[in-house]
């Protein structure tokens, strides 16, 4: 029992790490999954696991988040671009850019915190279902939005994007090459359709990897250079099948300290029809995010790394991607790269 919760959801990890905790599965992601990151480096290449952030383009995918806008910062009512510092004093010889950018933090390539979706759950035990995060935290009191008109001032005083930057997301991450077994076409990847593909590639996945799925989605992405056509951002490449119940018992059993996929939500988006009167729109966000503490990544570019490690015959890899340790946002761009 804590003082935000006196039950938990079934199965979920609400306390394993103490009442007050924010980090979730990432509490995993110790020096030993460094070192066990560090031991699949055998070549030192480097590979770069971001999007352009200024893709897909457009706004067809989520009509919330637009591309980044990049303009010059002011200097003295004109722009602060090739700025010649001669003007100020003609002994300088310097010459001067600056720029700032509006960016939605989860437009492009990005990691979701624990506090981008929580749920409607009685965690008092008082029969009444109350908004709450991971953990027990409470929406409007621990995560909380906009005071009076307007959209600025919220901010996550819990469970905020800069507790995962402080552990600096380091350690042994798995591929998993759906697209080298499904291609390019629409696919709900379940439990049996997984196991499968891992068994056929050899893949072993154990408590405290962060694994990786290659749909191709990102290759789609590219190719159509920041002008996206609506039917392929919505039914291109495979997603995982959030209502599986064998692919939520999975992610429960496995230990895997997140998940992270090269397209749009991990799962698939809009879910297959739920079961039952009620249940979760994006129900592996649910059971993620909001039980078990497991952060998921989103539109990454794996394409490249995951045809090397198939040429190598490998699946492992060192993965480094802390996002911005920027306090209080619900979700962060990210710019991860993967060793071997």
């Amino acid at each position: 029992m804590t003082k935000r919760w006196t039950r938990r959801p079934e199965g979920s990890t609400w306390g394993d790490w103490g009442p007050d905790d924010e980090l979730g599965r990432m509490n995993l992601l110790g020096p030993d999954q460094v070192l066990k990151g560090v031991a699949e480096v055998r070549e030192g290449r480097a590979f770069l696991l971001s999007l352009p952030l200024d893709l897909p383009g457009g706004n067809l995918l989520n009509p919330r988040r637009h591309p980044p806008r990049l303009f010059a910062t002011d200097r003295g009512g004109e722009p602060s671009y090739n700025f010649d510092v001669s003007r100020l004093d003609p002994k300088f010889t310097d010459v001067i850019s600056d720029d700032a950018a509006l960016i939605h933090l989860q437009y492009s390539t990005q990691w979701d915190a624990l506090g981008h979706v929580g749920g409607r759950f009685d965690a008092d035990g008082d029969g009444v279902a109350e908004a709450v995060y991971y953990n027990g935290w409470r929406a409007g009191e621990d995560v909380v939005g906009p005071s009076g008109e307007g959209l600025e001032g919220p901010k996550a005083k819990r469970l905020g994007i800069e507790k995962m930057a402080q552990t600096a997301v380091q350690g042994r991450a798995v591929m998993i090459d759906l697209r080298a077994h499904l291609g390019d076409a629409r696919t709900l990847v379940d439990m049996e359709i997984l196991d499968r593909i891992m068994r056929e590639d050899g893949v072993t996945v154990e408590p405290g990897d962060m694994v990786c799925l290659h749909t191709g989605f990102a290759d789609r992405i590219r190719d159509m250079a920041g002008n996206p056509d609506e039917e392929t951002l919505h039914g291109a490449c495979s997603a995982l099948n959030g209502r599986d119940e064998a692919l939520k018992t999975w992610v429960r059993d496995s230990g895997v300290v997140a998940l992270i996929a090269d397209n749009y939500a991990v799962e698939a988006h809009p879910a297959a029809e739920g079961h039952g009167d009620c249940c979760a729109f994006l129900p592996l966000h649910e059971l993620c995010l909001f039980q078990l503490g497991v952060h998921l990544g989103e539109l990454w570019w794996l394409s490249d790394l995951a045809a090397h490690l198939r040429k190598a015959g490998r699946s492992r890899f060192l993965l480094t991607a802390p996002p911005l340790n920027l306090p209080g946002a619900v979700g962060s761009p990210a710019s991860p790269v993967g060793t071997v």
